[in-house]
């Protein structure tokens, strides 16, 4: 059986990703603060806030001991966003918005790069927005986590093809998920994404032959405010 390493399992594209993954016989293990309500014999959750090294180590410590050394995949799905005008944000959500959207993300990759490239295979995933691609107004801080971590993915893929170990940035818009509790003036609503789709198009590009690589994936909703 092939294993996953999810963060930010218990709801959203997180959750979609863990219950696909199941569904396709993978041992999946959720890292997260929340655990998600699946009951599955394959699914083993750790409780870790990745915006903490030690956790985020320890947590993979527990895995490996799990999985055999064996990670096939790792999906770096945690994320949030604040919004609003750069100088009425509290510094306090500055810093975790690039502790989690960024700092989480270079902890799990120092502790599974190491397995993969003795592996010889894998697959990270690390899921931006499409705030990773374009400035926009009152979105400036959260744009410039996800930017980070675009730069990170792009850099970290020339790194790792000769080890043979894919690495893919996801781009989605609008996703009708929880991510909008920061931001009342936007709920969540029908027009938007839905996370099982993008969950569908992320494990295509997991299950593409060896040689096939996607670096980018963007996704946006046709019609964001419905049909006019």
């Amino acid at each position: 059986m092939k294993t996953a390493i999810i963060t930010g399992v218990s709801k959203g594209i997180g959750k979609a990703l863990c219950e696909l993954l199941l569904s396709k016989n993978y041992k999946v293990a959720g890292i997260g603060q929340h655990k998600p309500e699946i009951d599955h014999q394959h699914l083993t959750f750790i409780k870790a806030d990745v915006r903490n090294y030690i956790e985020v180590a320890d947590a993979i410590l527990q895995i490996k001991t799990i999985y055999n050394n064996q990670i096939d995949v790792l999906i770096n799905n945690a994320g949030l966003g604040y919004f609003g005008n750069i100088e009425d944000m509290p510094i306090e959500q500055w810093h975790e918005m690039f502790d989690t959207n960024v700092d989480g993300i270079f902890y799990t990759c120092k502790e599974i790069i190491p397995i993969m490239k003795q592996q010889q295979s894998g697959h990270i995933i690390n899921i931006a927005s499409t705030a990773a691609l374009e400035g926009m107004p009152q979105v400036a801080a959260y744009c410039a986590s996800k930017w980070a971590v675009k730069g990170f993915t792009e850099s970290l893929w020339r790194e790792l093809r000769d080890y043979k170990i894919k690495v893919t940035c996801v781009y989605p818009g609008s996703t009708k998920t929880d991510f909008f509790r920061n931001s009342p003036g936007i709920k969540p609503h029908d027009y938007m994404l839905m996370p099982e789709d993008v969950a569908s198009m992320i494990v295509y590009a997991i299950e593409t032959p060896a040689n096939f690589h996607q670096v980018n994936l963007e996704v946006r909703p046709l019609q964001p405010k419905g049909p006019k």
